[in-house]
């Protein structure tokens, strides 16, 4: 557990975390709109070389980075309801793949996450202050 002070320090975290990633990881991201799971995505992909803009996948659910280290998917399921809307649009051809997925809003997918999936629980704490949880 870490506690973040500002989006910097989210950002810095996700960089050193991406380190111990390899090819094939699942990251389940869960924490309220707002508390910085797109932000600890930026650092993530940073840490993995990745040099473009890092945007949120609200409205296109999933967005591709390649030319890092190791590619990394980026997953956003906040407009889902279901597991099965997931594999409506494809998310088990993500997992396991040749690079990491990171997967906001994971809680809504529980049931098709790999056993070896890494959890990340973001809270807020005070204005800019978050408890990071990896289990």
């Amino acid at each position: 557990m870490i506690i973040s002070h500002s989006p910097a320090e989210t950002m810095d975290y996700g960089q050193r975390l991406a380190a111990e990633l390899r090819a094939g990881d699942v990251l389940a991201l869960t924490g309220d709109l707002g508390a910085g799971k797109t932000c600890l995505v930026k650092g993530i992909a940073r840490g993995l070389g990745i040099l473009q803009e890092i945007t949120s996948p609200t409205f296109t659910l999933i967005n591709e980075y390649v030319g890092g280290r190791l590619p990394l998917y980026h997953v956003d399921l906040y407009r889902l309801d279901s597991a099965e809307q997931a594999l409506q649009i494809g998310l088990d051809d993500y997992l396991g793949r040749d690079g990491v997925t990171v997967i906001e809003w994971a809680e809504k997918v529980e049931s098709l996450l790999p056993p070896t999936t890494r959890r990340l629980r973001i809270e807020f704490i005070a204005d800019n202050s978050r408890r990071i949880t990896l289990t």
